[in-house]
C-alpha cells in the first residue's frame, strides 16, 4: 500500500494541466485527463519540470499549489 504524502497541483492558463504525489516511490507526474502516470522522479523540481515538458510547446511554467 502507498501512501500520498503531499498532492500539487498544476494550474496553466486555462485551468488544470496535471498533478504531482508525493509517495514512497517518490515524485509522481500525472496529466489532466490522462489514464495512466507520465512518470515517477526523485525530486519535486524534477517532477516539476518533466510536467511543464509535457505540456503544449510554448506554454508558460504552471502554478503549483500544495493541496
Amino acid at each position: 500500500m502507498t501512501t500520498t504524502r503531499a498532492l500539487w497541483v498544476a494550474y496553466g492558463s486555462n485551468g488544470v494541466v496535471g498533478s504531482i504525489r508525493h509517495d514512497d516511490e517518490g515524485y509522481t507526474v500525472t496529466m489532466a485527463g490522462a489514464d495512466a502516470v507520465a512518470g515517477s522522479y526523485p525530486t519535486l523540481e524534477a517532477a516539476k519540470g518533466a510536467l511543464h515538458v509535457r505540456m503544449r510547446p510554448g506554454s508558460t511554467r504552471p502554478e503549483f499549489r500544495e493541496h
